[in-house]
């Protein structure tokens, strides 16, 4: 019997998991669509062929016909969905930022862990043949020891208005920069002992009367546990594309993933002129790996596996996430042990 779903929040990221599930996993069936919005509701529903449609997350989690959620909602909504899930037996796949707070964290990782339950954080990056070939590479040993890691993370897009606000969404370097944290992390196989931001609006002029201190541009660089270093450089919006990379340098050489251009042709002329196009969206540029990390939860679930990418994992981005914005705070250096970031 296929897993039954339910998707809540029917954005483009809650499109890309609901027509994997409704159309790509023969083991996942979406039975259920929810949003705050009756017509983003409906509308997906009706495309989909989905006869259950809820506005109100406490139905949906509450419907014994469902098995699984999976989250993508706003971040400030995270914690209290995927607590009432786990609390009705639904398992949770969960949209990154995990949360907006660490406390907030670990209350999805207790509620999950008294109800027994799976949790997967969506870091789809984790899944894509690129990164994956990557870490292969590193925990092989054969390019050494990382010294130095810059994961570049740039959205095309103005930021969604409740953004702005620092205290729902913790600024870009959470919202589009959580993938670029947990890969410091994943590539390096360590821990950040210090953090140090720089950030300015540059783009979002209509943002600084009411969000003075909302960023559309930020470099945070990380001292890790194991002597690495690291750097994230996020902005948002770009507008030249969807702009994703990583640079590992190490002992024996030099790893890069990803690439600004979009895959397919790339045209010289005789005066030396080079024409190609830019990555225009992450929906096109991780498709697959997005499929991936939810045939990796559907399978976890049905067979009673851990994830590959735990609540810990979430939990940490967004203790890296808040380090860099206590930095900006500050102008200062911040050191997680003593932090106290939540």
């Amino acid at each position: 019997m296929p897993l039954r779903f339910c998707v809540i929040g029917t954005g483009r990221a809650g499109m890309i998991h609901a027509r994997n599930l409704s159309q790509r996993i023969p083991t996942a069936e979406l039975v259920a669509v929810c949003d705050a919005n009756p017509d983003s509701a409906k509308q997906t529903a009706d495309e989909l062929g989905v006869t259950r449609c809820y506005t109100d997350y406490q139905e949906a989690v509450a419907d014994d016909g469902i098995d699984a959620v999976v989250i993508v909602t706003p971040t400030f909504l995270h914690r209290d969905i995927a607590c009432a899930a786990a609390e009705n037996g639904k398992h949770v796949f969960l949209e990154k930022p995990m949360a907006v707070t660490t406390e907030e964290c670990r209350d999805i990782m207790a509620a999950v862990e008294r109800a027994g339950v799976k949790l997967q954080i969506g870091f789809m990056r984790r899944f894509d043949e690129g990164f994956l070939r990557t870490k292969d590479i590193l925990d092989s040993g054969e390019m050494g020891r990382v010294m130095k890691i810059k994961s570049t993370g740039r959205g095309p897009g103005l930021p969604s208005p409740w953004m702005f606000d620092l205290k729902k969404s913790n600024g870009i370097v959470a919202e589009v920069n959580s993938h670029d944290m947990d890969s410091l992390r994943w590539f390096t196989g360590a821990e950040i002992e210090r953090a140090y931001a720089e950030a300015g609006n540059f783009k979002c002029d209509h943002a600084k009367a009411d969000f003075p201190d909302f960023y559309d541009n930020i470099l945070v660089m990380f001292c890790f546990d194991n002597g690495a270093i690291g750097e994230v450089d996020g902005t948002c919006p770009c507008h030249y594309g969807y702009d994703a990379r990583v640079e590992i340098l190490c002992e024996k050489g030099v790893l890069f993933v990803g690439t600004v251009e979009q895959k397919g042709c790339t045209q010289v002329t005789v005066d030396g002129t080079v024409v190609g196009r830019a990555v225009e969206s992450w929906r096109f540029l991780f498709r697959d790996a997005y499929l991936a990390e939810m045939e990796h939860f559907v399978a976890c679930v049905r067979e009673d596996r851990r994830p590959k990418v735990t609540g810990t994992d979430g939990l940490k981005a967004v203790e890296m996430v808040l380090a860099a914005n206590q930095s900006l705070c500050d102008r200062a250096p911040v050191e997680l042990a003593s932090s106290g970031v939540s």
